[in-house]
């Protein structure tokens, strides 16, 4: 936890989004993180995206697990709901709040000792309900908390900054997301603002349970030669397959992409996705087609990023409850309590 405050000075022509908020009503406390993180990078891209979409600070709820990632929501959205659960539970607390107040919008960060290992059943879950929540991976390949050793996302034959090769195979958490049923899968890298924001903008407003694994290479441990999660080898390896933009359905829609080069998705809300293709044979809607994508760029030792997967017409947990149309933490007593011959009804209906 950071306790240390930011300065208070405003600059007297600060730049406002469309509901009067600067980027700094956006940020949170002074970073504790080593200097250089890629969580750090992440942290910008999120406040970012969240001024430009104009979302009242309040109206965002932040959660996390254990880990050097776990702690970046303290350096963001410091006007924010948060809670900060123990080692791999973030998922089954999000659940918790999203099916008490559906009308927030819940940003979860993680990292990948945090969800693919002592996570992975909750994450894999989580996927399963189809949560609307946006969930980030902040993803390096090594356990910063615990001095480096490699973590279950670590590529076979990646080397730690001891020497230590890792012999075993890696869990990819773009592919587990896709294959359980995740409605927006993407992958960007920590110093690809570019790319991030709009990812961040799109996932957030995605109707569904959307997911985005974000290389972060530790500047401490794992960004030396050897290390596949390191600046210098993302930075060689990466491929995008689409440059995305983020269009919300309230604004004007205009892009400047060369025509026939753009792939536009559009939302049941009416938002759009424009994607500049990089490679001609890829399809975002087609879920067995980008499964396919990434596990033979894996193979190849490549470092696949951009959006591989979304679901237009996906629907949420609440939609799959049929909740009530009114958030539960505003129902009254009465509302919840059916009456005694209301309850015997339901339970003959269920025999």
């Amino acid at each position: 936890m950071s306790y240390m405050k930011k300065p208070q000075f405003r600059h007297p022509h600060i730049v406002e989004n469309d509901i009067g908020f600067t980027r700094r009503d956006y940020e949170g406390g002074m970073s504790t993180l080593c200097a250089g993180c890629g969580h750090d990078s992440i942290s910008s891209a999120i406040m970012q995206a969240v001024f430009e979409l104009s979302i009242e600070p309040h109206r965002i709820v932040k959660l996390s697990g254990i880990g050097c990632s776990s702690k970046t929501p303290t350096y963001f959205l410091g006007k924010s709901h948060g809670f900060n659960s123990v080692h791999g539970r973030m998922p089954s607390i999000a659940t918790g709040a999203n099916l008490a107040n559906k009308d927030l919008f819940y940003l979860g960060v993680s990292g990948d000792g945090d969800s693919a290992s002592i996570g992975l059943g909750q994450f894999a879950h989580v996927i399963r309900r189809r949560l609307n929540m946006l969930y980030i991976i902040e993803n390096n390949g090594a356990y910063g908390l615990t001095k480096g050793q490699s973590s279950a996302t670590a590529d076979v034959g990646s080397r730690s900054k001891k020497g230590e090769t890792n012999i075993y195979n890696p869990i990819d958490v773009v592919s587990l997301a896709i294959d359980m049923g995740a409605t927006f899968v993407a992958r960007s890298f920590s110093g690809d603002k570019e790319q991030l924001v709009p990812l961040i903008k799109a996932g957030l407003m995605h109707p569904g349970f959307a997911f985005i694994d974000c290389l972060s290479p530790c500047v401490t441990f794992n960004d030396h030669v050897g290390s596949t999660k390191s600046y210098d080898f993302i930075r060689e390896h990466n491929r995008a397959v689409n440059k995305t933009d983020f269009i919300p359905m309230k604004n004007e829609i205009t892009a400047n992409y060369p025509e026939g080069a753009t792939e536009v998705i559009r939302s049941h809300d009416g938002s759009e996705l424009r994607l500049q293709k990089l490679e001609s044979e890829y399809n975002p809607v087609n879920r067995a087609a980008a499964l396919d994508q990434v596990v033979r760029a894996r193979q190849s030792g490549t470092v696949l990023t951009g959006l591989f997967y979304v679901d237009t017409e996906a629907n949420d947990l609440h939609s799959v409850l049929n909740t009530s149309s009114k958030p539960l933490n505003q129902l009254n007593k009465n509302q919840l309590c059916p009456e005694s011959d209301k309850l015997k009804s339901i339970n003959e209906s269920l025999r």
